[in-house]
């Protein structure tokens, strides 16, 4: 594991610990769980769009474009 250091207002990096505190964890756990989401957010939309790819060649309109209604009928 690698270390980093960061830089922020002094108060706002004691309300964060507190915080953190209240939740029974570290500042640090928490950066790393941030971290970890922040990644994973962009690899969940790169495996949300090469889905939404796959499943194009499955789905054909003829070039339709749908109203709300009709996408919204069940």
């Amino acid at each position: 594991m690698k270390n980093i250091t960061l830089s922020a207002d002094g108060d706002l990096i004691e309300e964060a610990r507190a915080r953190a505190r209240s939740r029974h964890t570290t500042l640090n756990e928490e950066f790393r769980r941030w971290l970890e989401d922040y990644v994973g957010r962009q690899r969940r939309a790169e495996q949300a769009m090469a889905a939404i790819r796959d499943m194009q060649q499955y789905v054909r309109t003829g070039g339709r474009k749908f109203t709300r209604e009709e996408l919204n009928e069940r």
